[in-house]
């Protein structure tokens, strides 16, 4: 099978990623490299020895999908110029800035009949992938997503930032409507969210609380999930499940055996898959913005409540 053309638009360091994995996956050519920072393009274009570009629109015609890695705030203009071009498109997460936008690019790509896919990688996680089927009547989940403090992403709020990778996972696993939605949050080091707590209850009656911050010394990032008769411990970045009874018996507790893999490079294989296949992956333009609506939701009620710290 063809190998797919695809070239990526901007290369900050999830692009510089993307590109990285790209220079080896056999089922992708990487055709060329983008950005508004044209000595940033030469640089990774250089390194792997390919054409690098300071207009995307100048490397169409040599690609047949695209990745774009850009600011939050310029996702909608550029997937949809790729689209409407008939070009299959995986985006960072969030999918864009609103929820108007994703709602538009997600007819665009059903009309066009292109791949939309959502760059929220945490679904790739194998640790995340080893519970899909084992989670059968979840009860309460717990999540914790901490992150020192960077620059790169304070265009928008820790919501938008990291929570919404975890919000993605809950909707995934648990397949129901929310029902209530409660949350805070507080600006830190910059004018959005930078710490936000959430609750979301669903008609089922399961209920879930998320802590996410982006000023927190070192990195967590765990997962728990409690059902009748057992709960599930995650960690996301040791790639690690283990399975407590809730029996009290510690000798019954179990490690999963996971092949630890890089996310990543899952997600890039699964998107050309499906544009090989002709089908919808794993986390499609309509994930990603039922994803955004629930971040909204969540940002919605806890901006009347945040407050600054001084």
């Amino acid at each position: 099978m063809d190998k797919v053309k695809v070239g990526i638009i901007g290369v900050g360091y999830l692009g510089t990623q993307h590109a990285r994995i790209l220079s080896y996956l056999e089922v992708a050519d990487l055709k060329g490299v983008m950005d508004i920072d044209f000595k940033k393009a030469m640089q990774i274009g250089n390194r792997h020895n390919v054409p690098y570009y300071e207009k995307f629109e100048d490397m169409l015609d040599e690609i047949d999908a695209a990745i774009v890695a850009t600011p939050t705030s310029e996702h909608f203009a550029i997937t949809q110029k790729l689209v409407n071009a008939g070009k299959s498109v995986l985006v960072e997460k969030p999918i864009t800035e609103t929820v108007e936008e994703a709602e538009k690019l997600v007819d665009l790509a059903k009309k066009k009949g292109s791949i939309l896919q959502v760059g929220h990688l945490e679904r790739f996680n194998p640790a995340v992938e080893a519970i899909e089927n084992l989670i059968s009547e979840p009860r309460f989940i717990e999540v914790q997503r901490l992150g020192s403090f960077s620059a790169r992403s304070l265009d928008i709020d820790v919501v938008l930032d990291l929570m919404i990778h975890d919000l993605d996972i809950i909707l995934a696993l648990i397949k129901d409507d929310v029902k209530v939605i409660r949350s805070s949050g507080i600006h830190v080091l910059s004018d959005k969210i930078d710490i936000a707590n959430a609750r979301v209850e669903f008609k089922s009656g399961c209920v879930a609380t998320l802590i996410a911050s982006r000023v927190h010394q070192g990195k967590v990032r765990k997962l728990r999930i409690f059902e009748p008769t057992s709960y599930y411990s995650i960690d996301y970045i040791d790639q690690e499940v283990k399975v407590f009874p809730l029996n009290g018996r510690q000798t019954d507790v179990k490690t999963l055996k996971i092949k630890k893999e890089e996310p990543l490079k899952k997600e890039l294989q699964n998107f050309f898959k499906c544009i090989q296949n002709g089908q919808i992956g794993k986390v499609s333009g309509e994930e990603g913005l039922r994803a955004l609506k629930l971040a909204y939701h969540v940002l919605s009620e806890a901006e009347p409540k945040t407050t600054h710290l001084t």
